[in-house]
């Protein structure tokens, strides 16, 4: 078993039990979760010749004019809100379907070549592809120059 599968699904699980516990703390833990938003759920997994990351992310009713994108060294962020719905005349019996601004992170475990990321959308799922970064790019080297001391003169 390779070591990706060991964690592949330890985030589902953590959110699994963060919710199952969050629910028996009463009324309070619930009030502040869904003041401060949600985090949509979200798949990352690497395939495909050439290799490229790809996170599928569940952004069902969601208005595509407020999703953002932003691709920062190996973190892949997406920003966005779930409007709330009309409650007016209406008596809930359940909630579950999380409403407000959401901003979730994704880790990713390689260096990928954001000038060339790419982001659909179909069916309430968000897909970004991110083509991993070619091993062989040129590194730039940055010559030091010595500082110059207090008084002294370019020469």
């Amino acid at each position: 078993m390779s070591e990706r599968d060991l964690f592949a699904n330890f985030a589902r699980m953590r959110r699994e039990m963060d919710e199952m516990l969050g629910g028996t703390w009463g009324r309070a833990t619930y009030i502040s979760r869904r003041a401060s938003g949600f985090s949509p759920n979200v798949d990352v997994y690497y395939s495909g010749d050439p290799q490229r990351a790809v996170v599928k992310c569940d952004l069902a009713g969601i208005d595509l004019s407020t999703v953002g994108i932003e691709v920062s060294g190996r973190q892949l962020t997406i920003i966005g809100e779930r409007p709330v719905q009309e409650t007016e005349g209406r008596v809930y019996q359940q909630v579950e379907i999380p409403t407000g601004p959401f901003r979730h992170v994704v880790e990713l475990q390689v260096d990928v070549d954001s000038e060339r990321a790419t982001a659909t959308y179909d069916d309430g799922v968000l897909r970004v592809e991110l083509p991993l970064r070619d091993e062989t790019e040129v590194t730039r080297r940055v010559p030091v120059g010595r500082a110059r001391k207090r008084g002294e003169i370019d020469g």
